[in-house]
């Protein structure tokens, strides 16, 4: 009698799992094209903090060109704007979140690298940016990454980033690396003086000089001496979500919404909008 009571629970259990099974989760699907199809909801990795390209504002809205060109990519896939969780993406942890699952893809100005490649796969890119130097306005010292090479100056960027140690391993040995969690606290080092220069891509740091509160403050130096191809990065081997989201960026791109988007978010800060880059992961 007990047997067979315990032998209902482990069924009921069973049929329990298959249906929840049927209703998916993250691990049920080996594509985020399926997900999208089957539960109309999708997790987007991006920044919070950089202004022009991602950023969370007070209400809690989201703004950027990064943010634009995600929802474009979700609406191709089939998922309202309505129904994507934007989840924050530190640079450190980017592989992390896709390799665990916690975003289906991401867009925050993710750099295509092949170290990366190891870990996810990626679409596109969307974007050809070139690493910069931000510093203060009136600085007349800092033309480029070689002025660097000074034992008093000091460089910020941003922990899991690659924009530092650039500049150190090619450029400027003798520079101080100051490595912090995100770019907003790298701008607020140089407007205290606690930083001569914070280094990532000119696209960025672009959207910093323009935002609001720091008009007037900063200036991009205009001396890029990196491609940084940005990528969608997605789940490793996705090879169905690389072919949809590619599809996705060559409509955004044709149809006008890509410049529109560069345009709304950094074309104030004087940024000239590139060409539009070749897809190259295929």
């Amino acid at each position: 009698m007990k047997f067979t009571k315990v032998a209902a629970i482990i069924a009921a259990a069973a049929i329990a799992s298959v249906g929840l099974s049927a209703c998916g989760s993250d691990g049920d699907y080996s594509s985020i094209v399926d997900k999208a199809k089957d539960t109309g909801k999708l997790t987007v990795g991006v920044k919070f903090d950089q202004p022009g390209m991602g950023l969370k504002k007070e209400d809690g809205t989201f703004a950027g060109f990064d943010i634009d060109v995600a929802r474009y990519i979700a609406k191709e896939l089939g998922v309202a704007e309505k129904d994507i969780e934007f989840k924050e993406t530190p640079s450190a942890q980017r592989e992390t979140a896709l390799k665990n699952h916690e975003v289906d893809f991401i867009v925050a100005t993710y750099s295509i690298t092949d170290t990366r490649k190891e870990a996810v796969s990626f679409a596109g890119p969307y974007f050809v940016a070139h690493q910069d130097l931000l510093v203060a306005k009136d600085n007349s010292d800092i033309t480029g990454p070689e002025s660097l090479n000074n034992q008093d100056k000091k460089l910020c960027s941003v922990t899991g980033s690659t924009s530092a140690q650039t500049v150190k391993d090619k450029f400027a040995g003798k520079v101080q690396l100051k490595e912090y969690g995100g770019y907003s606290d790298c701008v607020q080092a140089l407007a205290s003086g606690a930083v001569d220069a914070v280094t990532t891509d000119d696209v960025i740091l672009a959207g910093y000089a323009a935002a609001q509160q720091y008009q007037g403050k900063f200036k991009v130096v205009g001396n890029g001496f990196t491609d940084e191809n940005y990528g969608v990065g997605l789940w490793k081997d996705d090879t169905a979500a690389r072919d949809a989201v590619n599809a996705a960026i060559e409509k955004m791109e044709s149809d006008g919404s890509w410049e529109k988007f560069l345009k709304d978010n950094v074309g104030p800060s004087g940024y000239a909008i590139p060409d539009v880059p070749a897809i190259t992961e295929k």
